[in-house]
């Protein structure tokens, strides 16, 4: 892998924990533990919201094994890039993404002790109920996006149709 694959890497998963660090900085200023403001009544609205657990908030109360998960899987998707088409454009924002979500995840379990997610979509039902998706933060959209890329990328290889072997 050359230094500019890794330069490429470095770059987007430092953009990805700057851009995420900062909004994370703005909710933790703008809003209290457990509030909400509704940006779209009946749709959308931020959030402060505290995870120690995973997605969904599967295993809450978990956050020192919850970091110390994320800590091996960036080690060992570090050390194994090479196999995730890291050559490509494509291959270098989807681990730079993966790198700069887990790591600023990481960071918050490090130094609050949780995850600070604050972007939640909901539809409000008829008997005054909230039912929503879980709320997430730009890390887990960048997480995300990147697994997502190398599944396309991966699938695009797979379903490519074989170079013809030169004369």
């Amino acid at each position: 892998m050359t230094s500019i694959s890794n330069r490429r890497i470095a770059l987007m998963a430092l953009v990805v924990l700057i851009l995420d660090q900062f909004t994370k900085q703005i909710v933790f200023r703008s809003l209290r533990d457990g509030q909400e403001k509704i940006i779209i009544d009946g749709f959308f609205k931020f959030v402060h919201w505290n995870n120690t657990g995973a997605a969904w908030s599967m295993f809450s109360g978990n956050n020192g094994f919850l970091a110390a998960v994320a800590l091996i899987a960036l080690l060992a998707l570090f050390w194994s890039r090479h196999h995730f088409d890291s050559h490509t454009l494509g291959g270098q924002v989807s681990l730079g993404l993966i790198f700069g979500g887990i790591l600023s995840n990481l960071i918050d379990r490090v130094r609050v002790g949780h995850v600070i997610d604050f972007i939640y979509f909901y539809m409000q039902r008829r008997g005054g109920n909230e039912i929503g998706f879980p709320a997430f933060n730009v890390a887990d959209s960048a997480i995300c996006i990147g697994v997502g890329l190398i599944f396309l990328l991966s699938w695009n290889n797979e379903t490519a149709p074989a170079k013809p072997a030169g004369p």
